[in-house]
Order: C-alpha cells, then sequence, then structure tokens
C-alpha cells in the first residue's frame, strides 16, 4: 500500500462534495509527475490525503482511498471542455486519472503551518518550498502522524 497527498481548490471540489458523492474521479491533472503516479504508482487501496489548496486556511481536510488506478483521462478528448487537450486521443492518451473513495473529514482543516512546524512532519514534500506538485507521495509515517493530529 502507498499513500499520496492530493491537492484541490474547495472552490472546484471539496471534501464536502467526496463526502455527498462517496467516489469520484480525480481528472483535470495537467502536471506529467502527477499524471506518472496515477498512471503508475496508484493502486486500489492506496490511501490519500485530501488536501484543499488555496484555501483560508489550506490544508488537509480528510482522508481518501484510491479505488481504480488510472485509466485515460476522458475529459482530455472533449473539445470545449476545460481539460481538453487536442495532443490526446483514446488511442495516444497523454492524461489520466484515478477513482477514489470518501473515507473521512476531519472535524477542521489541518492547516499547512501547523505541518510546517511538526518535527515528525520534517521532509514532507507539501511543507517544502516551491512545492506546488497536485499529487505527492506520503511516507506511511507522516500519512499516520498526520491522521493522528488531524483527529486530536
Amino acid at each position: 500500500m502507498k499513500y499520496w497527498l492530493m491537492k484541490c481548490e474547495p472552490s472546484a471540489y471539496s471534501i464536502d462534495d467526496l463526502q455527498l458523492e462517496k467516489t469520484t474521479s480525480w481528472e483535470g491533472v495537467r502536471n506529467y509527475q502527477a499524471r506518472n503516479f496515477m498512471r503508475d504508482e496508484m493502486q486500489p487501496g492506496d490511501m490519500a490525503l485530501f488536501y484543499h489548496s488555496n484555501a483560508e486556511p489550506s490544508g488537509v481536510a480528510g482522508v481518501m482511498k484510491i479505488v481504480k488506478p488510472g485509466y485515460p483521462d476522458s475529459f482530455a478528448f472533449k473539445e470545449g471542455h476545460k481539460y481538453h487537450d487536442p495532443k490526446s486521443s483514446p488511442e495516444k492518451p497523454t492524461w489520466y486519472m484515478v477513482d477514489v473513495e470518501f473515507v473521512e473529514k476531519f472535524a477542521q482543516v489541518l492547516p499547512l503551518a501547523a505541518i510546517k512546524v511538526d518535527p515528525q512532519l520534517e521532509g514532507i514534500m507539501v511543507a517544502q518550498k516551491g512545492s506546488r506538485l497536485s499529487i505527492q507521495p506520503l511516507s506511511k509515517e507522516h500519512f499516520k502522524h498526520i491522521i493522528k493530529i488531524a483527529r486530536s
């Protein structure tokens, strides 16, 4: 099992939306490194932290589980869609997505500021200066520690 941190702006899709829908596709990722994580590494059963980005406060809002491995992002093929990519085709897809399932919403968002000052989270990618990657691998220890402090 692997662990991930997946970012989304809550104005576009939030932990509350996922809680209502139960499962959803995590589409629209247009960064090659993040795409590679979804396409090549994410597997059903992997766990992920749902991170609200560009929010007040930005931080971890809850937990979700990967329930379907990477498959072509069909929105890339739809002309006029905001995620359309004319270079991507069903025969030769450029972009991928995974399906996720709601697990837990925290009572409060665990702010990035709290993550940055916690010595047990030293080295976590989300706290590194200039780290903007929307999908990031996490160590099991970092994942478990974040859940522990978010629940306390």
